[in-house]
């Protein structure tokens, strides 16, 4: 079937970068030009839905001496390329998904080039290619015998309507498997907060393993310090699958620039964090989820919705931090005579933060708060 490149960019049409998804998508045609695409609604793990291109085909596996063609699906995101497409094996009715370290009950591929994925180095053919290379490793499917194709049936039905929430099925080998022995803590991004995180975590000793997945490109002067440091029980990583078996994985990736304001970046928060959220919970299944991501309290509830986590493990700071700012002010600053802690900062990140006093006795002195109200304090 020729490439209909005409088509193609009607069905595009409301892709945001069209010219060059479909310059891509020719290239692709020249490597596997048996990939059929089509438009479908795909309906992603928060609920929501949205009409994406998506191909699927097979791709040659040699395993053990033999060929094996993979059949696969790719959905191409309508911010492509600059967001990584998302990949499923489609199964045949006699074949059993081998649940491991790319693949997921439900057929959803993680790799490390989707997990790095960043425009223009980074493609679908570069992405097929490593695809191929990881299932050479290990193969993501198996023959079924006839009295398991029935249960198959119902598996790739499951496949096919992409629900959200977590599958019955346990992993032959990886899935089933927790380390219950190690404190394991993991956090995501490689920014200031991220680095603070990090030393704050190790100085108090309260992790065995503790692992910084560093995000961005090139390396920064705080990674550059934690690389001179050394940090004992330390691993600096790219990888996603380095935070596998965490207790806790703690968000602190983000988009927001110095001219953006916090709501002004959700859009882009949400296309980063739907690429890690389900990646770093097929890792860590029995983990909590800490988000510090701005805004803090969509992005909390996008983490909730992505990973299919029960809500009591899947926490955002909030305020906490404005708080202990303030307490810390009223009690060593303005050297009131409290303890600080009957006072809260509560309400969305932002302007529309606003403070909360306890208890009903008098918290600070008439002259502690004129000092206070006089003050041009920045929380």
């Amino acid at each position: 079937m020729e490439f209909d490149c005409e088509r193609l960019r009607r069905l595009l049409g409301k892709y945001k970068f069209r010219d060059l998804t479909v310059e891509e998508l020719k290239n692709v045609n020249m490597f596997f030009p048996h990939f059929r695409y089509s438009m479908d609604t795909y309906v992603f793990k928060d609920s929501s839905q949205k009409d994406l291109l998506n191909f699927t085909g097979t791709i040659p596996v040699m395993y053990q001496g033999n060929t094996y063609n993979i059949p696969i699906r790719l959905w191409i995101l309508d911010s492509h390329p600059f967001a990584p497409p998302i990949c499923f094996l489609k199964p045949t009715a006699n074949m059993g998904i081998s649940v491991g370290k790319h693949v997921d009950a439900q057929g959803r591929i993680y790799l490390p080039y989707l997990q790095n994925w960043s425009h223009p180095k980074s493609v679908i053919v570069g992405l097929v290619k490593e695809m191929i290379a990881k299932f050479q490793e290990e193969l993501p499917l198996y023959s079924l015998s006839s009295s398991d194709e029935a249960r198959q049936v119902d598996l790739l039905a499951y496949i096919a309507k992409i629900t959200e929430g977590v599958s019955d099925i346990n992993s032959k080998n990886w899935a089933n498997y927790e380390n219950k022995t190690i404190n394991k803590i993991t956090v995501v991004g490689g920014g200031e907060l991220g680095v603070a995180c990090t030393l704050a975590i190790s100085a108090k000793g309260i992790a065995d393993r503790l692992v910084l997945l560093d995000l961005s490109e090139g390396t920064k002067g705080g990674m550059m310090d934690l690389d001179i440091f050394n940090l004992p029980n330390v691993e600096i990583s790219k990888d996603l699958s380095a935070s596998a078996h965490s207790k806790v994985v703690i968000f602190t990736v983000n988009s927001l620039g110095s001219s953006q304001s916090y709501l002004g970046v959700v859009q882009s928060n949400v296309d980063l964090f739907r690429a890690l959220v389900p990646a770093l919970g097929h890792y860590s299944q029995h983990s909590v989820l800490l988000v510090a991501s701005q805004p803090v309290e969509i992005m909390t509830y996008v983490t909730w919705k992505l990973s299919t986590f029960p809500a009591n493990r899947v926490i955002g700071i909030g305020c906490n931090l404005d708080s202990q700012r303030l307490q810390y002010i009223i009690t060593n600053v303005l050297k009131a005579q409290t303890s600080g802690k009957e006072v809260w900062v509560i309400g969305e990140q932002g302007e529309d933060k606003v403070t909360k006093w306890g208890g009903q006795e008098e918290v600070m002195s008439h002259l502690s708060q004129e000092q206070l109200s006089s003050r041009d304090i920045m929380i």
